[in-house]
């Protein structure tokens, strides 16, 4: 019996049945789930690698690059964190990969880094949407945001420019402590009563 069957597990066959017994297991196991969450993300940055999409650099060498340009440049760990998942939705949002980014950074940054990750892709679209017969000045939608000039900024200075394969890039290796402790507790969420406490299932 694999170890997951063995756990106890809810009673309810639907949620207006359950009970607090069993609302204290699925929260013991989100706890868990909630510890091993830095482990699927590395995982996913995995998958990066090996994926060029006819750029000279794969994904993850992209994502790693804008990283740590960010790093070099004095930015804090959040910015740096937030760089380095800028374009993990990739594989799985081919039409909306800032979106998924966007979301998976959410419950761990401020305000500001999230709409920056959130609208990067099209900030970004200033650089190459003209060569695809779009429009690259779609961002001016945004023109006046307080947030605009943040996050052209992040594409300008370490996004757009992070596709060179000569450049000195950091392991994923040297990313890892920064990406678990950013991780280590959300700042918000709607199931966490305390953000500011630490995941520790018990």
């Amino acid at each position: 019996m694999s170890e997951s069957l063995a756990k106890p597990r809810a009673k309810f066959h639907s949620m207006d049945e359950g009970t607090k017994a069993d609302w204290d297991i699925i929260a013991t196991e989100a706890m868990y789930a909630a510890v091993g969450l830095p482990d699927r993300v590395l995982d996913h940055l995995r998958l990066l690698g090996g994926d060029y999409g006819g750029f000279a650099v794969d994904r993850l060498e992209h994502s790693l690059q804008t990283a740590t340009r960010a790093q070099r440049s004095g930015r804090d760990d959040e910015y740096v964190f937030c760089a380095l998942l800028h374009d993990i939705g990739d594989t799985l949002g081919s039409f909306n990969h800032a979106d998924i980014a966007a979301a998976v950074v959410k419950p761990f940054v401020s305000e500001q880094n999230h709409w920056m990750v959130e609208k990067h892709g099209i900030f970004q679209g200033y650089f190459f949407f003209h060569h695809l017969g779009l429009d690259r000045d779609s961002r001016e939608q945004f023109r006046g945001n307080e947030y605009f000039d943040y996050t052209a900024e992040f594409c300008a200075e370490y996004d757009q420019p992070a596709f060179d394969p000569a450049y000195d890039t950091m392991p994923l290796e040297h990313f890892e402590p920064l990406l678990r402790q950013m991780m280590a507790a959300p700042r918000s969420s709607i199931y966490v009563k305390d953000p500011a406490a630490e995941l520790t299932p018990t």
